[in-house]
């Protein structure tokens, strides 16, 4: 990812007073002076050091995946930009706003297992507990950071194109924490890598973010499935060399999705909003009108699983002005055939397991 080097040079200085507060926090955390939690029940987190765009959410859904047929798996996540407060268990009848995109994403396409939110994670496992005492794990989501907590196996994510060892402090970089704070991770996982990654280009990543004894380090990339309708996912439509692809995008970073794209149809326009985004009414009425001029029988209005989640609170306008939009399902492969192995280190952290 291309720095403005001047931007750098003037938040430089601030990103040294955010790191002072960072270490000072860990330093705290590391004497015991603030107190974390533990469990008797495992706790896997998946996280990252970068502000979004690394991939969080379809490595849990792996995990739901390869878990909910053995053992009972929750999740638990922040719920970020939720219009509610405190704990919430997330039912099929909320909305992004109640719940947050992420969550509701989770019980939409997992409605058996129980989600839920709550801005503190150690007031939250407890509550899910109390409300499902049959949880055998819990995922926690996006929490590498929130250090009250003490996870049994920690899944650190870092993107492909954006190498946590290249990054730097907030303001001046994406990180959150500082490069050094990897050293807690469990599992490391490069992710959204290309289909054209060599071994010789495997290795040379290997040596620069030198895992440490005791990690695992993965690689793993996206597969895309048939775009469905946003409101019936039994309509589905493949994607065509000759689709005309007008793409409805308020993630992180749409470069992957994009790239893609390219190699499928033809990318007649992005609209890209600020990751989490709620789409106004005014947003949706220039919906409409791009959907009117873009109006062919080979144009296809395309958005995210985590967009849909808000878009869907637009269900009436959508429907009302017969727009088409559908959704792109994406899920998690391992490179390197590794897939296997990455299960086994999961199932034998839970078998191994001890209080």
């Amino acid at each position: 990812m291309k720095k403005n080097p001047i931007a750098f040079i003037l938040l430089y200085p601030f990103s040294l007073i955010y790191l002072g507060i960072i270490s000072l926090r860990n330093l705290f955390y590391e004497t015991e002076l603030l107190k974390s939690t533990s469990f008797n029940i495992p706790v896997v987190n998946v996280g990252n050091l970068s502000v979004g765009g690394t991939g969080k959410t379809p490595h849990i859904e792996y995990l739901i995946r390869l878990l909910q047929p053995y053992i009972n798996v929750a999740t638990l996540s922040r719920g970020y930009k939720r219009k509610s407060k405190g704990f919430k268990l997330v039912n099929l009848h909320d909305d992004a706003q109640s719940a947050g995109d992420e969550p509701l994403q989770f019980k939409t396409k997992f409605p058996y297992i129980p989600v839920a939110v709550s801005e503190s994670r150690n007031i939250g496992i407890p509550m899910l507990l109390k409300h499902h005492p049959n949880i055998q794990t819990v995922l926690l989501d996006d929490a590498f950071q929130h250090r009250s907590v003490v996870p049994g196996l920690n899944i650190l994510l870092t993107e492909y194109n954006n190498l946590f060892v290249d990054d730097h402090l907030l303001p001046a970089g994406r990180l959150r924490e500082p490069r050094a704070s990897y050293e807690r991770a469990d599992v490391i996982v490069v992710s959204k890598c290309p289909n054209d990654f060599t071994e010789n280009a495997q290795e040379k990543i290997k040596a620069r973010i030198n895992a440490l004894p005791h990690q695992k380090l993965f690689f793993s990339k996206y597969k895309y499935g048939h775009p469905y309708y946003i409101f019936d996912n039994n309509i589905t439509l493949p994607l065509k060399k000759e689709n005309k692809i007008v793409l409805i995008s308020a993630i992180a970073k749409v470069d992957y999705l994009a790239a893609y794209l390219e190699t499928e149809a033809q990318i007649e326009n992005i609209i890209k909003y600020e990751d989490h985004h709620y789409f106004t009414e005014f947003e949706l009425e220039q919906l409409k009108k791009i959907y009117e001029y873009n109006i062919a029988e080979n144009t296809l209005f395309l958005t995210t699983e985590k967009d849909a989640m808000r878009l869907a609170l637009h269900k009436d306008f959508l429907i009302k002005n017969n727009i088409p939009l559908f959704v792109l399902p994406v899920e998690v492969s391992f490179l390197n055939d590794e897939g296997p192995i990455f299960d086994q280190s999961i199932k034998n952290f839970l078998s191994n397991f001890k209080v």
